[in-house]
């Protein structure tokens, strides 16, 4: 087993992890994060973006590898030891929306400060102040179904970002929001990752999300490649584009 460099607050390699079906979901990936930088994983849709900010999270188990957070092993850590370790140092951001319905907004996005044992007037003041840069500060004391789905999405940024976490895992943060919104978060979201030292993953398939952050590493097919070409439309009869890439060493 070898350790990671000094620098990477994250640090896999030859990760390997197949679905319930059959097929592989990560094909001998490796990759370092630097502390405090916001790292882009880019692809189309099924390239395994989603699979690999699970396992760099503790999430999902990988079937073989060796996944470090601060020097620490992640892979040989207990299910129980995982799960404290995403409470207490990771934030992550889901496509979609999740809050519990029974709580109102402010709740919702202080809910993992309490957890971790926070007092509720520091928790609401955490939350409230993201609320606020998100520009969503008066749906406080509203409750989820109250709220746009845009809204519900920005309550889930200020969740994952009230905590400070050390590392923001964001698998397609924008994607249910719409082109005004989409910016407004994203500004937020680097904005508050670079003035807070907070180290982020960031999944995403589209191209000028993928140019806010500070490094991309794109996946194909589970892998790692240095270019990546997707098929153009169908020209005349007989010629079709291929997709190409090269895979990195």
């Amino acid at each position: 087993m070898v350790a990671p460099p000094d620098n990477d607050v994250l640090w896999a390699r030859a990760l390997h992890f197949r679905h319930t079906d059959g097929s592989p979901g990560l094909s001998g990936i490796s990759l370092g994060v630097r502390e405090s930088e916001i790292l882009a994983v880019g692809g189309p849709r099924g390239s395994g973006k989603t699979t690999l900010l699970r396992c760099l999270s503790g999430l999902l188990p990988a079937r073989s590898g060796e996944i470090w957070f601060n020097s620490v092993p992640v892979h040989t850590m207990t299910p129980v030891a995982r799960e404290r370790l995403r409470r207490e140092r990771f934030g992550w951001i889901d496509p979609v929306p999740l809050l519990v319905p029974e709580l109102n907004v402010w709740e919702n996005a202080a809910l993992p400060l309490m957890l971790r044992g926070t007092g509720r007037r520091r928790a609401r003041t955490a939350a409230l102040e993201w609320l606020e840069r998100l520009d969503i500060g008066d749906t406080a004391r509203k409750h989820p179904e109250e709220l746009t789905q845009a809204e519900r999405q920005r309550v889930c940024v200020a969740r994952a970002l009230a905590p400070a976490p050390a590392v923001l895992f964001a698998d397609e943060p924008t994607a249910p929001l719409h082109r005004v919104d989409r910016a407004h978060v994203l500004r937020t979201l680097t904005t508050a990752a670079r003035s807070h030292g907070i180290t982020v993953v960031l999944a995403t398939h589209d191209a000028g999300t993928a140019a806010l952050a500070d490094r991309t590493v794109s996946l194909l097919d589970g892998r790692r490649v240095h270019t990546l070409h997707l098929p153009p439309v169908s020209g005349t009869a007989g010629t079709e584009g291929r997709a190409t890439c090269s895979l990195s060493v």
